[in-house]
């Protein structure tokens, strides 16, 4: 029988909520009665990023994670407590410039945020505990994110107004960063590698940037 996942939207936790990765001796891929889903999130984060990766702890929660929606999957056997698998996170615009991650020691005067192209939402910490591979996952958190967006396109609106105090509409444009051993993953998806954005690096990581445009609904 094969295995029965569900999914769990996490809202903006915002600026007030402190987040912490769970220590790396300590954690733990089973949910506890104490556990809330950003727990989760950050648990698997942790695991794929810091753990099995290498990248740094200090890096992984950053200035974007207390305005953005993530979605975490979990395992649900049928006589089991469930189990947090997957996790991706959708940030929303504004966005700083890419220059930020391409040229960060240039010296360049840069401004906090790029106001100058159109709002575009981001995909980020897309992570699938290793022992879950091969479930169509990674696809199944993409089309997660993507639906919420298109339904919800007015609450993306007021996250850039919430930054920048102007109000600017999202057509559907959507970045991700992909770590380049991914990159055909998110081809299938129908994302477009930008060659225009380079290749740089993240945590020792090669990246490009892949972008999609999904529709919206006509009433929107």
């Amino acid at each position: 029988m094969p295995p029965t996942f569900t999914t769990t939207l996490i809202p903006p936790p915002g600026k007030s909520t402190p987040l912490t990765l769970p220590p790396t001796s300590t954690t733990t891929t089973t949910i506890t009665s104490s556990n809330l889903p950003l727990t989760d999130a950050l648990t698997i984060r942790s695991l794929v990023f810091v753990t099995e990766q290498n990248c740094t702890p200090e890096g992984e929660i950053d200035n974007d994670d207390p305005r953005s929606w993530q979605w975490v999957i979990y395992h649900q056997p049928p006589t089991e407590k469930k189990t947090p698998v997957a996790v991706i996170r959708l940030v929303p615009p504004p966005h700083p410039p890419h220059e930020v991650l391409t040229h960060p020691d240039s010296g360049l005067e840069l401004p906090e945020w790029d106001m100058a192209h159109e709002p575009y939402v981001k995909l980020t910490r897309v992570a699938v505990l290793k022992e879950w591979r091969g479930y169509g996952l990674g696809r199944k958190l993409v089309d997660e994110a993507l639906e919420w967006a298109r339904g919800n396109p007015r609450e993306i609106e007021r996250a850039y107004e919430g930054v920048t105090g102007e109000r600017k509409e999202w057509k559907g444009l959507v970045l991700v960063h992909a770590q380049t051993q991914v990159e055909r993953m998110y081809a299938r998806l129908g994302f477009e590698t930008d060659e225009g954005l380079g290749r740089w690096d993240e945590e020792g990581i090669e990246h490009v940037g892949m972008w999609r445009r999904v529709s919206l609904p006509s009433e929107f």
